[in-house]
Formats: structure tokens, sequence, C-alpha cells
């Protein structure tokens, strides 16, 4: 357009001003526009040169296949987390071709891979009683107790100490950022229980659970509740105890225990309850002087019990998301 003004008799200098440009600019372009045989295409933009790619569409579908889910060590490589250097020398070693750390890092965005914190499974986890669980032992759980009128909750417990910190905070390289906490250490225990219908009971303890305490527990979640209970939690030694068997035997079909899988508490939406607790609650920020750990965390939840959305809301996590298909 500039050109165009200036064959039209316009002053360069005038023009260029009005586009915001230096003075000299726009005679690079009415010197390229006067090329024989081109003329004002000369000015068209085009497709800038660059580096050739590396790798092929083929190859970085591998390296996407690689990384997305799988163990390094699964190739032969020593360490089991994915880094970018690890990458590097599987591109090397399967394709024979070096690339930088920088190179690699480019790739793994543009294949829209990020750094994450993995979550944590243990190998002796039974991938087959995990699935026998989804599809068939809950299921028949959830119809009888449809079936009778009773309720579901699921069931964990969580430890708190205030000199904790969750989260991160910045600070110079090489240099930890210290946060304050009292001298003093403060420390209790919390059980919970949890429904997909929104509703949430807790109670806190201190010390270690055992399976009289854990029947002190159930009888207080059970107190003045009409309908029949079916609770869902995991094979800690203390649900198991005999004076547990002998305290649901005793209610006559009022309270009856499942038991998940052996290492598979991501099963289990109560789990996601301590999970948001610890992420957004008092947990993350130290006690003030005069502060008790125990009044916190129970304000807290306390809160959480009159927000029967979030606790629904925990039910749509994948990983349990099974509950809500029954």
């Amino acid at each position: 357009m500039a050109v165009e003004r200036v064959r039209d008799g316009e002053p360069a200098s005038e023009v260029i001003e009005t586009y915001g440009f230096n003075r000299t600019t726009i005679y690079k372009w009415i010197q390229a526009a006067l090329r024989p045989g081109v003329g004002i295409k000369a000015l068209r933009s085009t497709k800038a040169t660059g580096r050739p790619r590396s790798l092929t569409p083929t190859q970085e579908k591998r390296v996407f296949r690689w990384v997305n889910g799988r163990d390094a060590r699964q190739y032969g490589l020593d360490f089991g987390l994915w880094t970018r250097a690890v990458v590097c020398e599987l591109i090397e070693k399967k394709f024979g071709i070096p690339l930088g750390l920088t190179a690699v890092g480019e790739l793994l965005a543009k294949l829209g891979l990020t750094p994450q914190k993995p979550l944590q499974r243990a190998y002796q986890r039974d991938p087959e009683a995990i699935a026998k669980w989804q599809r068939e032992t809950y299921p028949t759980i959830a119809r009888r107790a449809k079936a009778e009128g009773a309720e579901i909750y699921f069931w964990d417990e969580s430890g708190f100490r205030d000199d904790t910190v969750h989260g991160k905070t910045w600070g110079v390289r090489g240099q930890t950022p210290v946060v304050q906490r009292p001298g003093q250490r403060q420390s209790m225990s919390a059980a919970s229980a949890v429904n997909a219908k929104g509703a949430f009971w807790y109670c806190t303890y201190d010390g270690a659970l055992n399976g009289e305490l854990f029947v002190e527990l159930l009888q207080k979640m059970m107190k003045y509740r009409k309908n029949s209970v079916h609770l869902v939690l995991d094979s800690l030694p203390a649900h198991k105890k005999a004076h547990v068997r002998e305290y649901v035997a005793a209610t006559g079909g009022k309270l009856t225990l499942h038991f998940l899988p052996g290492h598979a508490p991501d099963l289990n939406p109560d789990e996601l309850v301590w999970s948001h607790v610890k992420r957004t609650g008092p947990a993350r920020r130290p006690l003030q002087k005069g502060e008790k750990l125990r009044d916190k965390i129970e304000e807290q939840l306390a809160k959480l019990q009159q927000m029967p959305r979030l606790v629904r809301s925990f039910f749509k996590a994948p990983s349990v998301a099974y509950v809500g298909d029954c």
C-alpha cells in the first residue's frame, strides 16, 4: 500500500511516517518493486526458511509413544523418570540422531507433553483384582444397597502435622526459602466417610488407629442413623480386628464393611477429600502463635461438611468414576 501511494504522487517520507516505520524502509520497498518482471509482487510475504526437522513425523510419534505413560526403564535405561537428557539418549540410541536438550524440550512441548509430578502406584497392585472390583464387585454392592434402601459411604483416615509444608514457594536459586513454624510440634489424625450424594462425616482423634479405636469411631458414625450403611474402606489391619468383626455383627446388618483391592487407594473417593484438605486449607499455612492444629483442621472439615456440591465433585475424578456408573 505504501509503494502504491508513492506511485500515486505522495511524498515517500510522509507515507512511511503514517505507517510508523523507519524513513529508510520505504526506499527498500520501492527499490524491490522496480525489479523487471516482478514489480509489486516482490513485496509479497514468503514462507520463512528454517532449519529442517531433525525427526520425521513418524519418528516424532514414536517419541510420544515412548514417553506417554511408560517407564524409561522399559527401554533399557537406568532411570525410571523421563527427563530431556533421557529422551536425548533414547533418540540417539534408536534413531542415531543427536539432539540437544533445548531441541528435545521444544519437541516434547510440540507433542503436548509437559513435566509433571507422577502419581505413585505400588508394584504389588493386582490389575485383575482392580478391574473385577470396578466391573463386578462394586456394582453388586450398589445393587444390594439400593434394594435395601441403604447408603454407601467410602471411609479413610489421614494424619496432620503442623511442621509439614504442602506446596512450593519461590526463592533465589541455590538458597532454600525458610518458612517459620511453632517450635512445639502438633499432630493429630482424622477419619472421614463420604458418599456420592454429597454427604460427609468426620471425626478427629489422637494417636495411631487400632481395632478398639476404630470401633469407637464407627459407633460415632452410626449413631442416630436411620438407614443401613455399606462402608467401603481399605484393608488396614485395624479395620479387620476381631473387635471390629464383633461390632459389625452386633449391628444386625445395619453396618456392612467392604474392602477395596490391596494397594489401590486411588479407588477411594475419600482419598481425594484429604488431598483437597491438605492442598487448600490450614495445612498449607504454618500455624501462628497460639493457634491449635486441631481447631484449624476441624474448622475446615466442618466447612466441607456444608459443601455437598464440592463433595460430589470428588466422585467425578477418573479414578473413581466407576462409582457414578452404578
